[in-house]
């Protein structure tokens, strides 16, 4: 294989990788407001509240327990956790190519 070759899949390693903990950052970030009480008022905590809601579209009320914190955080950690792992794979895989 190319050096040249080589060198094109480790750049898009490194983008997967980075849209996954970007990802998983702005999940997490959620949680952290949520628990913390931020004031929704605030243009960051509504831009991260609308990015995680969007991003967790596909679970969101997959919980649905009584405690807030606790389904908050299962409901947006998850998609994190899947984010995560699934683009670090994708990453591995991209790189042994």
């Amino acid at each position: 294989m190319s050096k040249h070759l080589r060198q094109g899949s480790n750049g898009a390693a490194t983008a997967v990788t980075v849209v996954a903990d970007v990802t998983a950052l702005i999940l997490g970030l959620w949680i952290v407001f949520y628990v913390l009480d931020a004031n929704r008022a605030n243009d960051l905590v509504s831009f991260v509240h609308d990015a995680a809601r969007w991003l967790a579209g596909w679970s969101y009320d997959l919980f649905t327990m009584r405690t807030d914190w606790l389904r908050t955080l299962l409901n947006f950690g998850l998609p994190a956790v899947i984010y995560l792992v699934v683009g670090h794979a994708v990453a591995a895989r991209i790189r042994r190519v």
